[in-house]
């Protein structure tokens, strides 16, 4: 069992208009115009007083491998000038591994990264060289997922983005 400390809250980085921001993913101080929170949490299974199953999400204080923990990362737009330009990257720990096709954010282009981040495209244009030989890349390859909004946040907006990952 490891704690979601463990299994590491990636850094998250945040650029928008001319700045680059990097910020811890719990809470994010506010600078520049994004207030950035980062959540993750793990789908519980309940059952309600009615004896009926519910899945709920709960923070994931402690995983086990083949969990699937879901990143949420929430941010709002705290200026009274639009946000231009912004681009979310979240890096995927080491011992996680993209759960293919999870990733979402209304309103944003999605790219990811097989490379520690320095090269991103979508999904099916990126390969990796596996024992010499090139091929396409797959979601356990992904190191990166970056979110490019294709509108400007106006003044007090917010928005969300999302992925979900399995711990190995």
């Amino acid at each position: 069992m490891k704690t979601i400390q463990q299994i590491g809250i990636s850094i998250l980085f945040i650029s928008f208009a001319i700045s680059a921001v990097a910020q811890e993913p719990s809470q994010a101080p506010a600078q520049g115009h994004l207030l950035v929170k980062t959540v993750v949490q793990k789908e519980e299974v309940i059952v309600d007083a009615n004896g009926e199953e519910k899945v709920q999400l709960v923070d994931a204080k402690t995983v086990i491998p083949g969990d699937e923990v879901i990143y949420t990362v929430t941010f709002q737009n705290i200026s009274d000038t639009p946000a231009e330009n912004v681009v979310i990257t979240n890096p995927i720990a080491a011992d996680l591994e993209y759960v293919d096709g999870s990733a979402f954010g209304p309103g944003s282009d999605i790219v990811f990264s097989v490379d520690g981040g320095t090269v991103f495209a979508a999904a099916g244009e990126l390969s990796v060289a596996d024992a010499g030989v090139v091929r396409p890349a797959e979601a356990k390859d992904f190191t990166h997922i970056r979110w490019q909004m294709q509108n400007e946040i106006p003044a007090g907006s917010q928005g969300v983005a999302r992925f979900r990952a399995r711990l190995q």
